[in-house]
């Protein structure tokens, strides 16, 4: 049960819904009216507010500029056909932002605040979730430190945020993506399985060297060997190799993906057989070579379901199979769709009506 908690409102004088169209909508460039906020102060958070989006006014000493502590969230809200607005595993994202909370040295937030401020915010702007197909409101839940202090220690004060963005498909095209050997995105007794705004930043230079290279994402392998095989960039990491779905193992270097976790449930829905693993670079090869390697994707919040055409290992490029070909991603993909906007019987309770 979701205890009630008293949210001061704040609406917008002038909506900016008329700046949005439906038919063309950029990912993360357009923002809603509103936005939840509260603060956590003197060990205690605060009376949480909703108001106009806008800029936030901070001391350059803010503590998370300098030292690290921010961390995030991705989840969506989508329409159903009678105009409902629907959001897919909410408690799910509270849960593993509490997580990387914790690992982040940084307070835990009640589950009660994060969901009455997201369906106070999603009532108030469900005009901005789109009616169009393959379009959805992406919801930005973060925290991040705000002791104005230079110094190493953990941050007193923080503050948690809400703000959304209509968005259209992440990705194109399928995506032609490159195995890491050289730079590390995560090790074992890191952080890799949190959500953690750094996280990110490290992995920008190296993905920028893959792209020059025509990929357009990477293959994360493991920081002792880069041997085995771990993430995709934003998305957790997926194969069917003689009809079996298989996916690395969950570490403490790789996000535990709400979305991953959907997937292999379906999968077991559809009867398919679910490996979690070590699965190596040298493994993906030989199931190429010998014609099992059937299909490649990535799953996640912003992607969903990426294909993956083309992988570059050690200079040299592997081809998968054709998209339309492919019987498990096209099925799962399709069937999460109709699942998220009421179209498909919601068996698993994943879904929240606002």
């Amino acid at each position: 049960m979701i205890e009630t908690c008293f949210i001061n409102i704040t609406k917008t004088p002038e909506s900016r819904i008329s700046e949005l169209d439906y038919n063309n909508i950029e990912f993360g460039k357009i923002f809603a009216d509103h936005m939840f906020m509260v603060d956590y102060v003197d060990g205690q958070w605060q009376t949480p507010e909703i108001l106009p989006y806008g800029d936030l006014n901070l001391s350059p000493a803010t503590s998370a500029l300098h030292y690290g502590q921010a961390i995030f969230e991705g989840m969506k809200a989508y329409k159903n056909a009678e105009g409902e607005v629907l959001m897919f595993r909410p408690l799910d994202n509270a849960r593993r932002l509490n997580l990387s909370a914790e690992r982040m040295c940084m307070p835990t937030l009640p589950e009660e605040i994060f969901m009455q401020g997201l369906t106070e915010l999603l009532k108030l702007d469900s005009e901005w979730v789109p009616p169009t197909k393959g379009c959805a409101l992406y919801i930005r839940p973060f925290m991040f430190a705000t002791d104005a202090f230079v110094g190493v220690r953990p941050s007193a004060n923080y503050k948690f945020m809400i703000f959304c963005c209509p968005v259209g498909g992440y990705y194109a095209n399928p995506l032609r993506v490159k195995i890491e050997t050289e730079y590390t995105r995560s090790v074992e007794g890191g952080a890799g399985f949190a959500k953690a705004a750094g996280n990110y930043g490290a992995s920008m230079l190296p993905s920028k060297l893959a792209q020059q290279q025509g990929y357009q994402q990477l293959i994360w392998t493991d920081g002792k060997e880069h041997k085995f095989l771990e993430e995709s960039g934003t998305m957790n990491l997926m194969f069917v190799i003689d009809g079996k779905l298989i996916t690395p193992a969950l570490s403490t270097s790789i996000l535990a993906g709400i979305t991953r976790d959907s997937v292999m449930q379906l999968a077991r829905d559809f009867g398919m057989t679910v490996e979690e693993r070590r699965i190596s670079a040298d493994e993906i090869v030989a199931a190429h070579a010998n014609g099992t390697l059937e299909e490649a994707f990535g799953c996640g919040t912003a992607a969903v379901i990426a294909p993956i055409i083309t992988i570059g290992y050690e200079g040299k490029d592997y081809e998968l199979p054709a998209v339309e070909t492919r019987k498990f991603s096209n099925k799962v993909s399709v069937e999460l769709d109709k699942i998220k906007t009421g179209e498909a019987a919601d068996i698993h309770n994943w879904m929240a009506k606002i």
